[in-house]
């Protein structure tokens, strides 16, 4: 097996090798699938940004949790400017105050009103009259308490003459779902999603329904669970603001693995912009390196020579936490590059921790070519007025300086240049006690500039290489799994890599350790890691191994003493022990041992788990002892709560005990090789007489007519340790035909949510693949057409296109199932 696969791992990087003489490689063919959002710059957890718009100059690019990460990009033709990217900051006045301004009052309601409730001629009288903002007692805003699931808001707001020509924006902040209409047209339609001091313009349609005097602002709120907030005000754009009303015309937009490219007209030129993410596993200095690339190429459309000028620009947003904090700006040349950057004052390395938590220590740089190449650094407005009165300067913003830089491509017919962009954390992780560098810097010989150097002279071979690799990537996930099960990999593929950062421990230990974002900030959990390694399994086992490291130290340390496998070693970036608030017992050490087992079979020998051998030991009676019938207790989907006699779980352990036994044969350990297997072997033939339920198997043992996705089982047929029947699975299948949604099969049958990953893993346990794209083809069919615009969720309603919740996991790492399982069925 190690051979085959070595060929396999090998061949493949020859092929990137051979491409890169001669001419430029191309693109086989286009991503059709349109995002969820577009992956920009995706580095880590921190440096990630993303476009959540069809259109790459609707709005600011984003970090993943959706805060602002300003980037702006314009192209001047002939001294006319088209904006290509992001879109400027103007500022905000105040028309109608939110609670956090003024005292406001309303009419509410929480019991479900009748229809025409948003319109202003609706009676409201039997409504009560509160203070706004309404929530719960744990929002500082809130003035009125709502701690019910539903509540519906009437504001009537007083508007001058001139309000209706102005561009308006509804201010809100809210949690969990809300729906806010003006005058009886909607404006805004969350799904589930919890946010605070948003603005978003008013559409033409509310614009129209406006008038002078009394107007309403209607909204209604959803609290599925905790806390509680419901505000909502109004605000206009003074006008002179902006400088770049004028957009280009994207023609089209494509996510390759490592690269998203767009094309757009900028009148008489087209421009081609790729950005692109060097994301090679095998070369984990190359991987680490924080620097990615945004490439143009101009070419004239009309035979024309014009005269081009490209403006880049940024944010100091990309380097703190929260905007209001200062920062600190310069720009310098180092040999052949003239550098921008940014950081926080204070630099405060390490000192938070948390979800929704940007990094606000090292910094920020944007580089390039220096010929041919302006920079400036000062107030945004200031520098955009400049640049297009053909000049480059501004003053300075105290401690709001953004980044400019200006390529100069001359009377040209055609050009073609890159910038680089990236960050220097100095400090990445504190792993139980200790600050370490990230993996590139790990052993303090490097700088950023060096890494800067470095990407800028491997530019060609790298980006001919990133080609290459998307193209193979692509056409062996076509013949695995489809072309949509394709389009979807090509999405997953850095999202899954960059939600990662990549250390090496005091003991040498290589640590690739996941952050759970959008879920709690975990970092390095068990359950994240068990989804995701399909991709790391095919590409590279040594990040694998690296996705479990810590946790095998955390145990053999003696700083966690239980006799199962912890959840988790801390809250990103702060590695010193579990945070989370319970222990999954059951799933965590199946996890473990599970995927020991497929590094194993990778690999074709068991040196890894001969390491570990203690611990596996101890965590497999464990199991043997608790995981057929398991208490009541959580598993991965912790979401779902609580519950005992988990069929699937069972199965997890069941696998888990027989991948010891099979670790075990493999260091022929036969004796003990033989009673693991037998006691999987044993625990099957319960299992199947517990969870049998007819025509399928049951959710929970104790429950008939329930059912579920039994995902664990995917590992018996990819390790080939036959221990349960195929029967069980070819029942399965057909049944959970007959319980697909629109927008996929439901996790259970307590919920009309799923988990896309899960999906993957139960379609890769079909007969054929036309029966696998069966289930990929709704997966396909919700990314390209859901109403949540963020870094794709993992978790999402099969029966309407929203999210449920998470967004930007490492989970979907576990896309690559399927072609898992062609590697190792080779």
């Amino acid at each position: 097996m190690r051979k085959q696969l070595t060929t396999l791992f090998f061949g493949a990087t020859a092929v990137l090798l051979s491409s890169c003489g001669g001419a430029k490689v191309q693109h086989d063919s286009k991503n059709e699938l349109r995002a969820s959002a577009y992956p920009l710059v995706t580095i880590d957890p921190y440096t990630s940004g993303w476009s959540f718009t069809d259109h790459l100059y609707d709005a600011s690019t984003k970090h993943w949790t959706g805060k602002d990460l300003p980037l702006i990009g314009v192209a001047k033709v002939d001294g006319q400017s088209y904006r290509f990217m992001g879109d400027e900051d103007v500022e905000l006045i105040t028309l109608v105050e939110t609670s956090e301004q003024a005292p406001w009052t309303g009419k509410y309601t929480t019991q479900k009103p009748a229809e025409g409730w948003q319109n202003l001629d609706f009676n409201d009288a039997a409504w009560k009259e509160g203070e706004g903002a309404f929530g719960t007692d744990n929002e500082p805003t809130a003035k009125t308490e709502w701690t019910t699931d539903y509540i519906w808001v009437r504001r009537i707001v007083d508007l001058p003459e001139d309000a209706t020509q102005r561009k308006l924006y509804l201010n809100y902040s809210h949690d969990d779902d809300v729906i806010v209409y003006v005058n009886g047209v909607k404006v805004v339609d969350t799904g589930n999603a919890c946010k605070k001091h948003v603005s978003a313009k008013l559409p033409a349609e509310a614009l129209a329904a406006l008038k002078p005097g009394k107007n309403l602002i209607a909204a209604y709120c959803y609290n599925r669970v905790g806390g509680a907030l419901l505000d909502f005000g109004l605000s206009y754009e003074e006008e002179g603001q902006r400088s770049f009303e004028q957009t280009a015309q994207q023609i089209s937009a494509d996510v390759q693995p490592m690269q998203t490219l767009y094309k757009f007209a900028c009148g008489p030129v087209n421009l081609d912009l790729t950005f692109t993410a060097p994301l090679f596993m095998d070369n984990l200095d190359l991987l680490s390196r924080p620097v990615n690339y945004i490439s143009y190429e101009v070419t004239s459309n009309d035979g024309q020579s014009h005269d081009v000028e490209l403006y880049f620009e940024a944010g100091p947003q990309w380097a703190v936490d929260m905007p209001v904090q200062p920062s600190i700006a310069e720009s310098f040349t180092d040999d052949n590059l003239v550098f921008l950057k940014t950081g926080s004052r204070d630099q405060k390395v390490l000192a938070k921790k948390g979800d929704d938590v940007r990094i606000d220590w090292g910094y920020f740089y944007l580089a390039a070519d220096r010929e041919d190449s302006q920079c400036a650094i000062g107030n945004g407005q200031e520098l955009r007025k400049n640049f297009c009165a053909n000049k480059l300067d501004a003053s300075k913003a105290e401690g709001r300086d953004r980044l400019a830089l200006v390529r100069n491509l001359g009377n040209t017919k055609e050009a073609a240049g890159h910038l680089l962009i990236g960050y220097d954390d100095i400090y990445s992780i504190q792993y139980f006690g200790d600050n370490l560098r990230p993996y590139w810097n790990r052993n303090g010989n490097e700088s950023i500039v060096s890494q800067f150097h470095k990407a800028e002279q491997e530019y060609d071979i790298l980006m001919d290489k990133c080609t290459a690799f998307d193209n193979q990537l692509m056409r062996e996930a076509t013949e695995a799994g489809g072309r949509k099960y394709a389009e979807l990999c090509a999405l997953a593929y850095r999202q899954a890599i960059s939600a990662h950062k990549l250390v090496e421990a005091p003991n040498k230990d290589l640590l690739f350790l996941s952050k759970e974002n959008f879920s709690n900030g975990s970092i390095g959990t068990v359950d994240i890691t068990y989804p995701s390694s399909p991709l790391f399994l095919i590409y590279n086992p040594e990040l694998a191994k690296a996705l479990m490291n810590h946790i095998f130290y955390y145990s053999e340390s003696g700083k966690w003493n239980k006799p199962f496998a912890a959840h988790d070693v801390g809250t990103y970036p702060l590695a010193n022990g579990q945070t989370y608030g319970g222990d999954m017992p059951v799933e965590e050490s199946g996890n473990m041992l599970i995927l020991a087992a497929a590094i194993a079979a990778v690999e074709g020998n068991a040196d890894y788990a001969q390491k570990h051998w203690d611990v596996l030991t101890t965590w497999t009676d464990y199991l043997v002892e608790n995981g057929l019938d398991p208490e009541n207790q959580l598993c991965t989907d912790d979401f779902a709560g609580h519950f005992a006699h988990n069929a699937n779980l069972s199965i997890k352990a069941i696998l888990a005990i027989a991948s010891y036994g099979y670790l075990a044969d493999m260091q022929g350990k036969k004796d003990v090789a033989e009673k693991y297997t037998q006691k999987a072997k044993e625990m099957a033939v319960e299992w199947e007489k517990m969870a049998n339920d007819g025509d399928h198997y049951r959710l929970t043992f104790d429950q008939p007519g329930t059912w579920s996705q039994k995902y664990n089982l995917v590992w018996d047929k990819l390790l080939n340790l036959q221990i349960f029947p195929e029967t069980i699975a070819q029942v399965e299948i057909p049944y959970y035909l007959t319980k697909q949604n629109k927008y996929g099969l439901p996790l259970d049958n307590r919920e009309n949510y799923t988990k896309t990953d899960w999906i993957m893993w139960t379609a890769t346990l079909a007969p054929d693949k036309a029966t696998f794209e069966q289930f990929i083809a709704p997966v396909h069919l919700y990314v390209n057409e859901t109403t949540s615009r963020v870094p794709m969720s993992d978790w999402v309603f099969t029966d309407t296109p929203e999210q449920r919740g998470f967004q930007a996991r490492s989970v979907v790492g576990g896309y690559f199932i399927k072609m898992l399982e062609g590697k190792l069925n080779k």
